[in-house]
């Protein structure tokens, strides 16, 4: 069913795009499972020996995001990547407005489900603050997290300079008007003009546009958004729990994102003790569709650290 859906050409007014046989290949091997009361696509790599690894992607895309660095990824650690409800090809529920809890509940129960007690967690934009609530929920002893690495993302509100059309999607009003009309020109040319030197590809691109349109995402995209004013709201509970964390943590920024770039780098410093932080010079929003080996190698030294 997946696939027969990907394949119809997605239409926005004149815009017309067709998913990858990448794409196809992604969702086919993929399944949804019921968790936390709804239906959420995941995408797996299991391996026996091989320590897990939850892989959470950020807005407005989904788990597709990791499909350059999966092959290396799994080739070293078993991955459990969720498409978060609202995105991609999982439930996106008109009756709720998207907490990050919510989100987080749906990534322990992925976990539990899978029999993981110690996870590993590498997450991006949206994915950095539902990891920030795992890492809260570690403190309070509801979960135990074996180690934590971030790409670009808003981990301090204050930092986070949300593009135009994000404080567009966030007017009660104007949002769910422009979450209607916006077409895949106008996806296209936010995400590259959030990218570095090497952008991701076009084909990439209309594979996640492909996703976004998914069963009314468009729509979900008004209500997602909020995610901005929940980390404004919740700001001592989860840069309180990544400054305060023990659990060993690295930030992979790529330094030209004009959303979450150097001076995330730089105020990460600032507030987090033994500060960890790789800068990808010429790199934007999206290190792992960008430069994906770079993003690995940076990763794999990490854990090489870490374990160590």
């Amino acid at each position: 069913e997946h696939t027969a859906r990907t394949r119809r050409v997605s239409k926005t007014g004149r815009d017309q795009v067709q998913g990858s046989q990448r794409l196809q290949d992604w969702i086919n091997g993929g399944a949804t499972r019921r968790l936390a009361g709804y239906d959420v696509f995941v995408r797996t790599a299991v391996a026996p020996g091989r320590p897990p690894l939850l892989l959470i992607h950020g807005y407005p895309t989904a788990s597709y995001d990791w499909v350059r660095v999966w092959p290396r990824l799994a080739a070293r650690y078993s991955l459990y990547a969720p498409d978060l409800l609202g995105f991609g090809l999982s439930a996106k529920p008109t009756d709720t407005d998207y907490p990050i809890g919510l989100q987080a509940d749906v990534c322990m129960a992925l976990l539990d489900d899978a029999g993981v007690t110690n996870a590993h967690v590498l997450a991006h934009d949206y994915g950095d603050t539902v990891a920030q609530e795992l890492l809260a929920r570690e403190r309070e002893g509801r979960l135990r997290i074996a180690s934590m690495v971030f790409l670009n993302g808003g981990l301090f509100p204050e930092t986070h300079r949300a593009r135009p059309i994000q404080k567009l999607l966030a007017n009660p009003l104007l949002g769910p008007l422009l979450a209607r009309a916006m077409g895949y020109a106008k996806f296209e040319a936010t995400m590259l003009s959030i990218s570095g030197v090497q952008p991701p590809a076009r084909e990439e691109l209309q594979d996640l546009w492909v996703l976004i349109e998914r069963d009314g995402g468009r729509q979900a995209l008004a209500r997602l958004i909020n995610y901005m004013e929940q980390r404004r709201r919740n700001r001592a509970r989860w840069v309180g729990a990544l400054v305060e964390s023990r659990v060993p943590r690295r930030l992979i920024c790529g330094e030209v994102d004009p959303v979450s770039g150097r001076h995330l780098a730089d105020r990460y410093r600032e507030l987090v003790p033994d500060s960890d932080v790789v800068l990808l010079e010429g790199v934007g929003h999206y290190p792992h569709l960008e430069v994906h080996d770079r993003v690995v190698e940076e990763y794999d030294a990490f854990r090489a650290r870490i374990g160590a």
